[in-house]
């Protein structure tokens, strides 16, 4: 039978809501499982895309910016140059940084315990709680988890088609 896990050591609203992002992040691992070097830096056909590693690369970025707004802090500049930018300077997601999947799953699943650690110590009240988001907006804490479940699903579509995309490359007809 298909169930989120809920976490019985977390607060249960927010457990809910981590729930989803770790179905989503399980689901992400399935999906990009096999994913070899020339298919992870694979741009599309017209090779005008983001690839999956940068795809990637760019959710854990993402990710890594909740949990600091989610502790109040800026991101360390250790892991601003660990991760880097979440754009480069002409606005678009910068180049791949870790060139395998491993590397890169490695340094997502690192961001994904930092998350659980955050979501261990908030408590019903703290999910609406206002914290920066960008462009001088503001979202709740609630808001937040449920935006990173919904975001990585959101790229999880982009990566499925570059996936079917690239195979079809190999084997044209």
């Amino acid at each position: 039978m298909k169930d989120l896990y809920i976490d019985k050591n977390m607060n249960p609203q927010v457990a809910i809501l981590y729930a989803t992002v770790t179905d989503t992040f399980k689901r992400l691992q399935k999906l990009v499982e096999g994913t070899d070097e020339k298919e992870l830096s694979f741009k599309g056909t017209e090779n005008n895309e983001n690839s999956i590693g940068q795809l990637l690369q760019h959710l854990a970025v993402v990710d890594l910016h909740w949990v600091y707004r989610l502790k109040g802090e800026v991101v360390p500049l250790v892991l601003e140059n660990k991760y880097g930018p979440m754009l480069n300077e002409v606005g678009e997601l910068p180049s791949l940084r870790k060139q395998t999947l491993q590397q890169l799953m490695q340094d997502y699943e690192a961001v994904q315990h930092m998350f659980y650690a955050e979501c261990m110590k908030l408590v019903e009240s703290d999910l609406t709680r206002e914290v920066f988001y960008e462009k001088e907006e503001n979202a709740t804490i609630r808001w937040g988890i449920w935006h990173i479940a919904d975001h990585n699903r959101y790229h999880q579509a982009h990566i499925s088609r570059l996936r079917k995309l690239y195979r079809a490359s190999l084997c044209p007809n």
